[in-house]
């Protein structure tokens, strides 16, 4: 609970190496296991998050320490929640509304608290940024949320960007079926002590139609703009959760100096405590003609016993042009939640 609108909260996770330890977690600890495919996720303890916050139970309320920063749907500033040890945030988030409806989100961050653990070099990048997220209602079905995001990033300068943008997303009836549509347009420049002068666009338009109770069909495409006749070029987006977009096999982790553009559609389907989801996407080059590859995301869950969740997840990468090669993914996860 709250004491006069002040409240604390403390989170710490572990993670073990069951059975095997002899994978490439990708924390540099064992050069000797390059040789092997990644898995980020290293063991460890890790102080997830360390929070002070208060609220005045309307319409405002401010948060410090260690935090979990979840933008919109993640597509530039997230957690990374698929990975074991989730991505956090060491900084002040200022949260406001009730000014034409409109809800107003800044962050200052101080530091990043990486997935890759805290033995890792890479495992925290300290950062001076500024995350400006407004929501704004148009009417009941639609809503436009303009973002300004500024990066300096000490420990990896190739990161520092500024991009401003903007997302409109809403929701139709086709027939009595309901339609959402949703549209996002940014640039992004290159900022503080980065090593290349840039500028590079952003552009994403996705649609949901649910065709049934049990039966949702997607469809979408997404182009990160770069440049094939020079490297450093690209939009990038460091904070993003980025195993959701472009394919589950990672093979865009890093924007290619190129850029990308992805058209992917999906289908889905539920019922009682199954769920089955399919996932295609082809990526070709944003600048220049190079084919990049198309993928086939495949994934079967099941709820049971009201607590535990098991997933059988697949991707299958199909590259065209190089450097990109044939990856293929498998997992099988077991969730439970008390």
């Amino acid at each position: 609970g709250a004491l006069q609108g002040w409240s604390g909260f403390l989170e710490f996770d572990y993670v073990a190496e069951l059975l095997l330890d002899d994978y490439n977690n990708a924390d540099g600890s064992s050069p000797g296991r390059n040789i092997y495919p990644v898995v980020a996720d290293p063991d460890g303890e890790d102080l997830n998050q360390l929070y002070l916050n208060y609220s005045n139970g309307k319409h405002f309320s401010a948060r410090l320490g260690r935090q979990r920063i979840l933008l919109d749907n993640q597509r530039f500033v997230g957690g990374v929640g698929w990975r074991q040890n989730e991505q956090t945030y060491d900084g002040l988030t200022l949260t406001m509304s009730g000014v034409m409806n409109a809800t107003v989100r800044y962050s200052y961050v101080s530091r990043v608290k990486r997935i890759f653990g805290e033995r890792s070099p890479a495992g925290s990048h300290d950062a001076d940024i500024h995350l400006l997220n407004v929501a704004v209602p148009i009417n009941k079905s639609w809503a436009a949320t303009p973002y300004l995001y500024a990066i300096d990033n000490d420990d990896a300068a190739q990161f520092s960007s500024m991009t401003i943008g903007a997302r409109i997303n809403g929701e139709l009836t086709v027939g009595d079926r309901p339609l959402t549509l949703g549209v996002d347009f940014a640039t992004q420049t290159d900022a503080a002590d980065a090593p290349v002068d840039y500028r590079a666009g952003y552009f994403r338009l996705d649609a949901g139609l649910k065709v049934s109770d049990v039966l949702h069909l997607g469809l979408g495409y997404e182009v990160l703009g770069g440049d094939s006749n020079e490297a450093g070029k690209a939009f990038r987006t460091p904070l993003a959760t980025l195993h959701a977009f472009q394919g589950w096999a990672d093979q865009f982790l890093n924007t290619p100096d190129a850029g990308i553009a992805d058209s992917f559609a999906s289908v889905r389907y539920s019922y009682d405590a199954w769920s089955l989801t399919g996932v295609w996407h082809r990526f070709q080059a944003d600048s220049g003609s190079a084919d990049y590859g198309s993928e086939l995301d495949m994934s079967l869950g099941r709820r049971f016993a009201g607590r535990y969740d098991l997933l059988v997840k697949a991707a299958l990468f199909d590259a065209d042009d190089p450097p990109f090669v044939d990856t293929s993914k498998f997992w099988l996860m077991l969730q439970a939640g008390f």
